[in-house]
């Protein structure tokens, strides 16, 4: 039976090859030093894990030399610069629809997602940030729809992180029996009690460390990692939340060293280095657990968490992409929720719980 570690490994290995264009070598020292070059374009939430991936990588026969140029934000407005022509030759994105706009304008191969990682490089979940004691005593989802309790969480226009955060809301009704209309009146009311909508994950974060707001709607690994970093929150793991599954791929221009950097991202201690910053490391056998001991860690490796003993506990109701919302590359659900009104499409439910709240991005 394969186990965990040897299938975290292997993932790396089964990638399917994507081709890359290797840089001339010699006459011309830029040229050389492009080639030796990996540009990163991620979302905000994990440029420090992918800094200490970056510093071990260096360390490895294969990254010896390899030089970093690097790009975070928000991860629509990351993808959609890529696609009008900012230099990368590895994405790390918080949605897989922020990649398949780059395999539609070419940039990326339409196999990047056929490996046995499904083109997924990091995990983490939704939970509920709050403060200190927790004063208001948040324990789950229909806390937020009480009168008084003001919401921070980034906008979905333009961040991946906002999706997950409105998926698991979503979630929290439709997988617990609740109708659609339920559904789509609990999402108004969420967004009723916002009181900071932010660019991207990252901002939602220092907003909610700046005082706004009550409660703040994040990556699990977030909230950890705030709290290594000496300015951290109280968080709750609610009883229903989602599995937060960010890709990653390498375009098919890349520089020489990029394929080799994903195989490090995926391999052990690449994961084991996500996992000292707060993701959940990632687990091809059971999605959303966190094995630590297949990546050489302890829970008391892992500082910050709620429960030091248990930094990353098991999820009452996980729900996934895959098992409740018809499909891990967000075909189901996106226009539903999030559809933008632009080219005939329909206004989606999040969209326009957004727009009836008269809030607007800051």
């Amino acid at each position: 039976m394969t186990t965990p570690r040897r299938r975290l490994v292997r993932a790396a290995a089964v990638l399917l090859p994507l081709s890359l264009a290797l840089a001339a070598c010699g006459g011309d020292g830029d040229a050389a030093d492009d080639a030796n070059t990996i540009n990163i374009v991620g979302f905000a939430v994990p440029e420090i894990a992918n800094k200490a991936i970056a510093d071990e990588f260096t360390a490895t026969p294969e990254g010896e030399g390899v030089e970093f140029n690097t790009s975070y934000g928000a991860s629509g407005d990351q993808s959609r610069a890529v696609a009008e022509g900012l230099e990368a030759d590895y994405v790390h994105l918080s949605v897989a629809t922020d990649v398949a706009r780059l395999v539609d304008a070419g940039l990326v191969d339409e196999a990047w997602d056929e490996g046995e990682n499904k083109g997924i490089v990091s995990t983490s979940i939704v939970v509920l940030g709050v403060r200190e004691g927790n004063p208001l005593d948040i324990q789950g989802w229909d806390d937020l729809v009480e009168p008084g309790v003001g919401i921070v969480t980034a906008n979905p226009a333009s961040s991946g992180a906002a999706r997950w955060n409105a998926l698991a809301a979503w979630g929290h009704i439709t997988e617990n029996g609740g109708t659609e209309e339920e559904a789509t009146e609990f999402v108004d009311q969420i967004f009723a009690n916002v009181v900071s909508l932010t660019n991207s994950g990252r901002d939602a974060t220092t907003s909610f460390l700046q005082g706004n707001g009550d409660v703040l709607l994040a990556y699990e690994n977030e909230a950890i990692l705030a709290n290594q970093q000496g300015e951290g929150f109280d968080y709750v793991i609610p009883e229903t939340t989602v599995l937060i599954e960010n890709p990653g791929a390498i375009l098919e221009d890349a520089s020489e060293p990029s394929q080799a950097w994903l195989d490090f991202v995926l391999s052990e201690e690449g994961q084991r280095q996500f996992a000292l910053t707060g993701f959940r490391p990632l687990n091809l056998d059971e999605p959303g657990t966190a094995d630590l001991a297949a990546v050489g860690l302890e829970a008391s490796d892992i500082e910050g968490a709620a429960d030091p003993e248990d930094p990353f506990p098991a999820v009452q109701n996980l729900l996934t992409l895959d098992g409740n919302f018809g499909g891990g590359d967000w075909s189901g659900i996106v226009d539903k929720l999030f559809g933008t009104g632009e080219d005939g499409q329909s206004l989606g439910i999040v969209t326009e719980a957004i727009a009836k709240s008269g809030k607007a991005t800051e």
